[in-house]
């Protein structure tokens, strides 16, 4: 063979090696597991309640410190725009706003954790379009909200017009806030999970459609907090959409406040002091906020640390004191933020230029994996 040919060839065969070395170097770049991610996020509908904290919020401060993570939290004031009716724009600018000055009140902290603002992070929305195409509309007709706004009978729907696209579509941006920033953990209460799975199912096929393994599978991060009821109605969830403000404890609510709403709670007319959440709902509530602000078993106490207390009046001075304790510093902090507008505003706009900065480099990769680049 020519010397020439046998160069040729020599050189063709070394640049196969390293382009083949170089395709396999960026598979292995994309099927690498990240960095044990945790992301999560909650909408600016209004100032989060003792519920909120008691459950998903007080998690996120302690997630913050475990070591060898990224940590991302995330005000997602697009899905704010499904309510029905929209919110006034002036209002949802000052609930963003007060969301970042609640969180950092309870103890996010900007240093341990990127705080940001979802619709400053253009990716969210392009990932979400990506995954809209490969996503099945049987999947999100079998979304537990969509078909409780939807009605199983004509007589149970909703109105025609109430019925948005965004309200049907919004699992699909859910799961790209999660798979944007290819988060491995996600901080899950007892009705989130079918969010969740509906997440790793878009992975799956994005991944499958696209022959990559782009995206991880994330993991539920459950909570160990029990749900923290209504006072008004303790078999239903403490909501900060309920029309009666009676119902629930906000993070903001004075001590006096708290104080009447604890003695408003519902219970019954006997007296002892006992933890029976089918036959005395309103008094294992009781016990179970006690129990939550103080991190013990609520069916602990009755013999416990509030073994000798009688009678609801007692039982309800005792759970006000120990909720007023836990609710005052967050409240002052939150009311002390508010004259810290320009801090608060600094800590966003750092965390949006953290978050782009994360989210781009998936949306880069995934404008590859589809042939858009």
């Amino acid at each position: 063979m020519p010397t020439a040919t046998r160069t040729v060839l020599s050189a063709a065969a070394t640049a196969a090696t390293t382009t083949t070395k170089s395709a396999a170097s960026a598979a292995a770049a994309v099927a690498a597991p990240p960095v044990r991610r945790i992301l999560s996020g909650i909408q600016p509908t209004g100032v989060p309640h003792l519920g909120n904290f008691l459950g998903a919020l007080r998690q996120w401060v302690q997630l913050q410190d475990q070591p060898a993570q990224t940590v991302v939290y995330s005000i997602v004031d697009l899905h704010a725009l499904t309510a029905h009716p929209p919110v006034p724009p002036a209002t949802l600018r000052d609930s963003i706003h007060n969301s970042a000055r609640v969180l950092l009140a309870l103890g996010i902290n900007p240093k341990k954790s990127i705080l940001f603002q979802q619709s400053q992070v253009p990716a969210h929305t392009q990932l979400q379009w990506v995954l809209t195409c490969v996503t099945s509309v049987g999947w999100l007709n079998r979304m537990t909200q969509w078909k409780t706004k939807a009605g199983s009978s004509p007589a149970d729907a909703a109105p025609p017009a109430a019925l948005k696209m965004g309200l049907f579509a919004y699992p699909v941006l859910q799961a790209a806030d999660i798979l944007i920033y290819r988060a491995t953990h996600v901080p899950v209460g007892e009705d989130q999970h079918q969010h969740l799975e509906l997440a790793r199912d878009i992975a799956k096929v994005f991944n499958t459609t696209y022959k990559t393994n782009l995206f991880p599978m994330p993991q539920a991060v459950s909570t160990s907090a029990k749900r923290i009821m209504s006072l008004t109605d303790p078999t239903a969830k403490m909501s900060k959409s309920h029309a009666n403000p009676k119902s629930r404890i906000d993070l903001t609510d004075s001590d006096s406040t708290i104080a009447k709403k604890v003695r408003g709670a519902v219970t019954d007319s006997d007296p002892t002091v006992t933890w029976d959440p089918d036959t005395r709902p309103g008094v294992a509530n009781l016990l179970s906020l006690y129990a939550a602000c103080r991190d013990l078993d609520p069916a602990s106490l009755p013999e416990g640390e509030l073994k000798g207390v009688v009678g609801m009046v007692n039982l309800k001075k005792k759970v006000a004191e120990c909720v007023v304790d836990t609710v005052r510093p967050v409240r002052d902090e939150y009311l002390r933020l508010g004259g810290e507008v320009g801090y608060v505003k600094a800590v966003l706009e750092e965390g949006n230029a953290r978050a782009r900065a994360e989210a781009d480099a998936t949306w880069e990769m995934v404008m590859k994996a589809v042939g858009m680049k």
